[in-house]
């Protein structure tokens, strides 16, 4: 099993999405930390890392964005909002979670579990103002 764990300034977040992307197991990204502590972040420099050119913004709103890469699609998911699965299927989840694209879920812990444990688990954690802890769980 791959790891990753390290400490990165938010500058180098690029170098570690690269990293990152490398050692996954899965397509299915489940991104844990707080907020503001650069979730978003680290979704921009992975849809750059995999080719991808849009603007990357969270939805917290939409709940939803996509975003065209090299080989396919990228979802950028935000549960925040989401109270139970029932809001999620009612979006469309499965369809989402079947597409075989790359998926990434910010506040995924509602809808865990149905995942039925074919996801990477990656945690981020503040260290200082512009340091950032990552680890990955496969």
């Amino acid at each position: 099993m791959k790891e990753l764990n390290t400490t990165y300034a938010l500058h180098e977040a690029d170098e570690v999405a690269e990293k990152l992307i490398n050692i996954l197991d899965s397509k299915i990204v489940l991104l844990q930390g707080a907020m503001g502590v650069g979730k978003t972040t680290l979704v921009k420099s992975i849809t750059k890392a995999l080719g991808g050119e849009d603007d990357v913004s969270s939805p917290t709103f939409s709940i939803v964005n996509e975003y065209k890469i090299k080989d396919g699609f990228l979802y950028h998911f935000d549960l925040y909002r989401i109270q139970d699965i029932e809001e999620a299927y009612n979006f469309g989840i499965e369809e989402y979670l079947y597409s075989g694209n790359w998926i990434i879920i910010e506040w995924p812990d509602v809808i865990k579990p149905i995942l039925e444990n074919d996801f990477s688990e990656v945690f981020l954690e503040e260290k200082t103002k512009n340091l950032r802890t990552i680890k990955v769980k496969n």
